[in-house]
């Protein structure tokens, strides 16, 4: 008896050390990722861009870092005992009634997930060990705590209320000048009411207290109210030589949506509560994901979990297969989708045939190079899983069957499950090939000029695709180019950009092999058209307007620019709005609206 009162006590003892010892990973991971994200004033303050650049890289490995440390320490505690899912499951209640009056508990129910699915090698949902999610499908919209946000109102006219939000912002810089930054954003903000809610009265603007920060810009974030009537307000503002600047005022959902936009990189932004900041976000952007919006704030590995809670929701009420994406079917990837959820799943293919020349553990790497990388609004968020399962009957038998043609070290069948051990997902958007085909010729052309100017932010980041073919963009909502195969992707200070040699031998242009020697990197921008061309059946005005703005692509002379300014470190603000909305121009952007890297989305 005394025996097995004695292993009682010891499994009790293990289930507590459990508990304990994933909270204080969680605990230490929460810790680091608010200190962090609390610098982001300090570097805006002191416009230390570069500070800023180190602790987005820093913030991002937190999460996976830390896990990994914990399930390092807890292994131990498991391994020795006999029944480990039976101790587990101990340890998960004890750690359910520790996190339960936590403001982040959500967060850490995530965190315990990644630590259990390593602990056990869960393939799919194992609700037998993990922490179950029984919550709702939305999340509070902001109606709750006052402190979370304060609430303006028009005293004297607008530009008065204005300036009480601007100087409530308490920046640790002074304003170049305050008093006309509120007249630009009040005027902006009365045409608006004016134009759009035919008047010019509003019960008030409730405020975001935090600050989101990005790259170089600091952004005061809130809404508009007047009667049952919302819309979003953001007020970008800059630190330039002269002090602090509003850049502009974003008052519709399509502009604000640009700002929380899946192809941009994570805002800082320091709350203690982050669905309180979460659930406000969502008022303004309804239609925006919970998974988005817990990603755009900085914890990618929660809006991840919301991503497959629901798309495992989804397919409970739905009844339409996984079926092949519309496009060109890619050399690396197999890409399918299910239509009714607005999401692409990418898995590497087993075998890439000629020309590609890659692995799998390269393209591995050309992702995480993405998901590190500012993606200035030019590069898809992916979203990489392990271990999903689904059942058999969802898939399009051709689908399954190519699957299991093409990737079957990744995707194989047990039982009537599908089980996939690695695929990608990301946001679905138009395929600009068939985009270019199947739009009138205006839209054609806004695309492809569009086109163009991502390659050039994309150059200004310091990325350069590398398959430069129309098939690998996409058109977002908002008519934004963004690119998203990222298998032949590099820097841009990797490359080599030369000019073809000249020849006194005309026979040199007509042979199947360069006549003149090439050397790993070595990218010539002369043949550019040749990748870059568009499908046969689009109209030749199309190309003529691209031609028109961007045929500085094809010389080696553009891309050395380029590289010249990343060399000197001179990097650029992309901007998450128009050009044509903000206040004030620099010299050059008002001579060009759309010079390489200013960042601006048209």
């Amino acid at each position: 008896m005394s025996n097995r009162h004695d292993t009682e006590r010891d499994d009790e003892r293990i289930s507590r050390q459990i508990a304990d010892t994933i909270l204080a990973g969680f605990v230490d991971y929460i810790a680091g990722f608010r200190k962090v994200s609390r610098r982001a004033g300090a570097h805006f303050t002191d416009r230390n861009w570069s500070a800023g650049g180190d602790d987005a890289d820093q913030r991002l490995l937190m999460h996976r870092a830390t896990v990994v440390a914990t399930v390092d320490r807890v292994r131990p505690l498991v391994d020795g005992v006999a029944d480990r899912r039976g101790i587990w499951r101990a340890g998960r209640s004890h750690y359910k009634e520790r996190i339960a009056d936590r403001s982040d508990f959500g967060l850490a129910e995530t965190f315990f997930n990644s630590v259990t699915r390593r602990i056990f090698t869960t393939i799919g949902v194992d609700n037998d060990v993990e922490l179950r999610w029984f919550g709702a499908t939305s999340i509070s919209r902001g109606e709750g705590r006052a402190e979370l946000f304060t609430t303006a109102t028009r005293v004297r006219d607008t530009a008065a209320m204005v300036r009480e939000i601007l100087e409530a912002a308490a920046f640790d810089a002074p304003w170049a000048d305050i008093d006309d930054d509120a007249r630009r954003a009040a005027a902006r903000i009365d045409s608006f009411l004016i134009e759009e809610w035919d008047s010019l009265s509003a019960d008030g603007i409730d405020m975001l207290r935090p600050v989101f920060y990005r790259n170089k810009g600091a952004y005061l974030v809130g809404r508009l109210r007047q009667l049952n009537r919302v819309t979003p307000i953001v007020i970008p503002v800059v630190h330039g030589d002269d002090g602090l600047r509003v850049d502009t005022v974003l008052v519709t959902e399509s502009h604000a949506s640009r700002l929380f936009s899946f192809t941009r990189s994570h805002f800082f932004v320091e709350w203690p509560n982050p669905s309180e900041l979460v659930g406000f976000l969502k008022s303004l952007l309804p239609m925006k994901s919970l998974a988005e919006l817990y990603t755009a704030v900085g914890f990618p590995q929660h809006g991840k979990t919301s991503l497959y809670r629901s798309l495992y929701r989804h397919l409970d009420h739905s009844h339409d297969k996984f079926v092949r994406t519309r496009g060109t079917p890619g050399m690396v990837m197999a890409v399918f989708t299910l239509v009714s959820f607005n999401v692409v799943f990418k898995i590497i293919k087993d075998r890439f045939d000629p020309p590609k020349n890659t692995t799998r553990d390269a393209v591995k790497r050309r992702y995480d190079l993405v998901y590190n990388h500012d993606r200035v609004g030019r590069m898809v968020e992916a979203w990489e899983f392990e271990n999903l399962s689904f059942e058999k009957d969802r898939f399009d038998p051709e689908l399954l069957e190519e699957l299991l043609e093409t990737a079957a070290e990744s995707v194989r069948v047990v039982g009537d499950q599908v089980v996939i051990r690695h695929v990608y997902s990301e946001r679905q958007v138009y395929p600009l090939n068939l985009y270019l085909r199947e739009m009138s010729t205006e839209k054609a052309v806004a695309a492809a000029i569009d086109w163009g100017w991502s390659i050039k932010d994309l150059a200004a980041a310091n990325v350069f695709p590398g398959d430069l073919f129309t098939k690998n963009f996409g058109v977002t909502r908002h008519g934004n180019v963004v690119f998203y195969d990222y298998d032949e992707l590099v820097l841009l200070e990797e490359c080599r950009f030369r000019t073809i040699p000249q020849t006194d031998d005309p026979a040199d242009e007509m042979r199947s092999q360069p006549w003149f020697s090439v050397e790993p990197g070595d990218v010539f921008p002369e043949q550019f058209p040749t990748f870059m061309a568009f499908p046969s059946d689009v109209s030749s005005e199309v190309r003529r307007r691209f031609d028109e703005v961007h045929a500085d692509l094809y010389t080696a002379g553009f891309w050395k620019d380029v590289q010249d300014r990343l060399a000197r470190r001179d990097l650029p603000e992309f901007y998450p709005y128009s050009e044509r909305l903000r206040f004030r121009r620099r010299p050059l952007e008002a001579a060009d609206s759309r010079a390489v890297g200013s960042g601006t989305l048209g």
